[in-house]
C-alpha cells in the first residue's frame, strides 16, 4: 500500500531550529510541489524563527507536532527544520498517541533525536530524509524518486549505492542518524537499545578531531561493541575537503580486530542528492 495518494493531507512541522523568514519563498515552492501532486498541505504555526533560532518553546513545538498526530486526516508529517534544539520537544511528546497513530515522520540531521526517540519508545520506524531536497539542487531527480516511492510503491528513494569496508553482508534493524545529534540522547530515556542492531552514522560539519571525539564516545558507551553492523553515510566537510584521517580510518581503529561488517554510502546524509533511510526497519546489504 503506498504511503500517499492524491487527495491526502500532509503536514509541515519544525521541531528544531526555526527557519529564517528569508526561507518563505523556498517553503512556498515546496508546498507548490506537494500540492501539484494533489496533496493538501497543513503547516505548524512554528516554522520560522522569532527569537534567535527559536520559533516557539519546546512545549509549543511539540504540541504542534502532536496536533498532526491526532489529526486523522494527516497521513504523513514532514519536518523541514534542522539545527540544534529538537531535543527540547522530547519531554512533551505523547509516545502512546504517536504509537497509536503510526504515521510516517520524515526528518534528518537534528531530527535524529526525534526519530530515534520514536523508535526507542514505540518501535515505530521513521524516515531519515529532508523533504526540502525536493526543491534543492537535485530537485528533478528527487521529485521523481519521491513520487515513485511514496505514491507508486517503488524503491527509487530508498535504493542507494554502497561498498563494504569490512565484511560482505550487513543485515538487521537499522537505527541512528547524525553522528553528533544522536549523542544528545545518551543517558536519557530516549536512547535506543543498540544490541544486535545496525548503526547508521552520517555528518555534515566537523573535522577529524570532532569525529574521533564522537566515535570514541560511542565506543566508551558500549555501542560499537553491541551493534552487529555499521553503515556510514556521507560526512560532507570531511569528504569535500579530503581531510585525513578519514571517517573510515577513525572507525576501523576503534573496531580493531572485532569481526563486524561495515559498509559506506555517499548517498545518505546532508547532500542534496541524498536518498531516504527507513530508521527502525530491517536492512539487508
Amino acid at each position: 500500500m503506498p504511503l500517499l495518494k492524491i487527495g491526502d493531507t500532509v503536514a509541515l512541522v519544525g521541531c528544531s531550529n526555526g527557519l529564517s523568514t528569508g526561507m518563505q519563498e523556498t517553503i512556498a515552492a515546496l508546498k507548490e510541489v506537494l500540492e501539484g501532486w494533489g496533496l493538501e498541505v497543513l503547516s505548524s504555526p512554528y516554522i520560522y524563527a522569532q527569537k534567535d533560532v527559536f520559533a516557539a518553546s519546546g512545549k509549543d513545538r511539540a504540541a504542534a507536532l502532536m496536533n498532526f498526530y491526532q489529526n486523522e486526516s494527516v497521513k504523513a508529517i514532514f519536518d523541514i527544520s534542522g539545527g540544534d534544539i529538537a531535543n527540547q520537544v522530547l519531554p512533551f511528546l505523547d509516545f502512546e498517541r504517536i504509537k497509536k497513530a503510526n504515521k510516517p515522520y520524515f526528518g534528518y540531521s537534528d531530527l535524529t533525536t526525534v526519530i530515534d526517540s520514536i523508535y526507542a519508545k514505540t518501535g515505530i520506524s521513521s524516515y531519515l530524509y529532508q523533504v526540502r531536497f525536493l526543491i534543492g539542487d537535485d530537485a528533478k531527480v528527487q521529485q521523481e524518486a519521491f513520487y515513485k516511492s511514496l505514491f507508486e510503491e517503488q524503491e527509487d528513494l530508498f535504493q542507494f549505492d554502497y561498498h563494504f569496508i569490512k565484511g560482505e553482508k550487513l543485515e538487521g534493524i537499522i537505527i541512528g542518524g547524525n553522528i553528533r545529534c544522536l549523542l544528545k540522547l545518551a543517558g536519557t530515556p530516549y536512547f535506543p537499545d543498540f544490541k544486535d542492531k545496525v548503526l547508521f552514522l552520517e555528518g555534515m560539519s566537523g573535522k577529524p578531531a570532532q569525529m574521533a571525539t564522537f566515535l570514541n564516545q560511542y565506543k566508551q558507551m558500549g555501542v560499537l561493541d553491541e551493534v552487529k553492523g555499521i553503515l556510514l553515510g556521507s560526512f560532507l566537510e570531511m569528504e569535500e575537503k579530503a581531510l585525513s584521517p578519514t571517517i573510515e580510518e577513525l572507525l576501523l581503529e576503534l573496531i580493531g580486530d572485532r569481526d563486524i561488517p561495515i559498509a559506506k554510502t555517499m548517498q545518505i546524509g546532508h547532500g542534496k542528492d541524498s536518498k531516504c533511510l527507513r530508521i527502525g526497519e530491517r536492512i539487508s546489504l
